[in-house]
């Protein structure tokens, strides 16, 4: 556990997101080898099936995630104010709460996995694979959320460090499952699904083993748990409102993958094998996004606001340097990256240009990402929701549709920075009014 309300601002929160930021590189790599073997393995007609499943995954999950993170930062303001009994009560809370969702959530997407994929106009001759895939993945959602919930948790506390060891284990059990399943016993795209639950499940046991013996806090027992009214509204009031982001965020990427599902199995193939890419390379910005929340979160549960200012700026300088070298990385090797995933040129050339469109705006996304970050740690999360609604919804989703119908694939990729650009624009409008500041769960 890390308090951040005193020391070294810059230190604490560079210390704080390594951990994370390597712990997602982990996740990002079994992502990534897992589009490897199934594309190199299976073709390129398995890689764009595993694409057209992921958005319709972070849909069904969205809500969860959002409201989770408000635990979080319940979790973080008050273990700030050193109220350990409600810092455990929270927790408790929260684990009741996303295993019952989770168990719902798997067994409703399971049962319309098909509409959804027909809804979103994908291929036929990718239809049954993208089924087989989404279903077994779906099927692990409450160990996705035990595992994910219990890493939320512990940063909210200030340990980025077990999160990590978790995330590294489950990443090499998931590699080591995919090249068993997929390539020496031949289950095809469902042998990829079944790697990642398992892989899920068996480091969120091993998580759970290891932190009843050696945590303080940390202490899961399935038949103690209590559920705190008073506590859930206070996490759902502040988790709600980026549960709603993240849902309609997810719609949207949805939304995207309709355009994108009408130019046919290269682009579609071309949009997974980029976005993983993509995702690795987004990585530094969303982890030191959650640094900063953290950091605020502490730091406005002790009613220290100057700290929250330097952790700022600290955050938004770092961020962005680590934002400039993907850029530099993607724009020089992003051909050679996506012969990573297929030999097939045409999917090669179309993901090339992806990556290099929206690698440019990757400074933009590093600084809406920072202020989100400082927002969603005040508890300030309605604001956010609406911005990012607004540059989704209204500015990308449109442009994507009409540049896509004027210069074919390319106007899907160039309508991203658009979104970017607006939404950070208002993001910074609103964190310079400072009513964010209001939001703490603690009241002083």
């Amino acid at each position: 556990m890390k308090d951040f309300t005193t020391g070294n601002v810059a230190r604490h929160i560079f210390n704080f997101t390594l951990p994370m930021l390597l712990g997602n590189v982990f996740q990002q790599l079994y992502n990534i080898v897992d589009s490897i073997i199934v594309g190199k393995v299976l073709g390129k007609e398995a890689l764009a099936s595993v694409g057209a499943s992921f958005p319709i995954i972070f849909t069904l999950i969205a809500l969860l995630i959002g409201i989770g993170s408000g635990f979080s930062i319940v979790i973080s303001q008050f273990y700030g104010a050193k109220d350990i009994d409600r810092v455990k009560r929270s927790i408790d809370t929260m684990y009741i709460f996303l295993f019952v969702a989770g168990f719902i959530i798997s067994i409703l997407s399971i049962i319309f996995s098909e509409d959804l994929f027909k809804l979103l106009q994908l291929p036929e001759e990718l239809m049954p694979q993208a089924t087989i895939y989404l279903n077994i993945y779906m099927a692990g959602m409450i160990l996705f959320f035990g595992f994910n919930g219990t890493s939320s948790v512990l940063r909210g506390l200030g340990d980025s460090k077990t999160p990590l060891y978790f995330l590294i284990l489950a990443s090499i059990l998931n590699i080591v499952f995919d090249m068993l399943f997929v390539m020496v016993f031949k289950w095809g795209i469902g042998g990829a699904a079944w790697a990642t639950v398992l892989a899920q499940g068996i480091a969120f046991i091993a998580a759970l083993l290891y932190l009843n013996r050696s945590h303080k806090i940390m202490k899961f027992a399935l038949t103690k748990l209590r559920f705190d009214k008073e506590l859930f509204y206070k996490s759902l009031k502040i988790g709600l409102p980026s549960g709603l982001q993240h849902t309609f965020v997810a719609m949207g990427m949805m939304a995207l993958l309709g355009i994108v599902n009408t130019f046919g199995t290269d682009v579609i193939a071309a949009y997974t094998a980029a976005g993983r890419i993509d995702s690795l390379a987004m990585m530094p910005a969303m982890n030191f996004s959650q640094a900063v929340a953290a950091f605020v979160g502490q730091n406005l549960g002790a009613n220290k606001i100057d700290r929250v200012r330097k952790g700022f700026k600290a955050t938004f300088i770092m961020s962005n340097i680590f934002c400039l070298a993907m850029t530099a990385l993607i724009v020089i090797f992003g051909g050679d990256l996506m012969r990573l995933f297929t030999t097939d040129q045409q999917v090669i050339e179309i993901g090339q240009n992806y990556l290099i469109i929206v690698s440019s705006f990757y400074l933009i996304f590093s600084s809406m990402f920072t202020i989100h970050g400082v927002l969603r740690g005040a508890g300030d999360t309605l604001i956010p929701m609406f911005i990012t609604l607004f540059s989704l919804w209204i500015i990308r989703i449109p442009a994507a549709y009409f540049l896509s119908s004027k210069i074919g694939e390319d106007g899907i990729w160039w309508s991203i920075p658009m979104g970017w650009v607006i939404g950070m624009s208002f993001s910074y409008f609103y964190y310079r009014t400072g009513k964010w500041k209001t939001k703490a769960v603690v009241k002083y």
